[in-house]
């Protein structure tokens, strides 16, 4: 079988599986939603993915070892997730 997720640096056989379950079939899925939201997608599935799931799914996205990406990045995409698993009350 030829796993177009598998090809992507980061991503071996469990993250595509766990992928596939969330309905992300393509490299062009995983742009659409980005990394939190693919990420999201996973979790919410009941999969019990760690952090580095979201740094490897941001890592493929930018063809780098999700070791590579900046401290800085990390913490802007665990913010993004912060905001999206507990919005703000509208109008705070």
């Amino acid at each position: 079988m030829n796993d177009e997720l598998q090809h992507l640096k980061n991503l071996g056989k469990t993250s595509a599986q766990w992928l596939h379950a969330a309905g992300i079939h393509s490299a062009s899925d995983l742009r659409r939603l980005g990394a939190v939201g693919a990420y999201q997608a996973v979790r919410t599935r009941g999969f019990r993915a760690s952090k580095v799931l979201l740094y490897a799914i941001e890592g493929a996205l930018l063809d780098m070892h999700w070791n590579d990406l900046p401290a800085e990045r990390k913490e802007a995409l665990n913010e993004q997730l912060n905001a999206k698993c507990h919005p703000s009350p509208a109008g705070k």
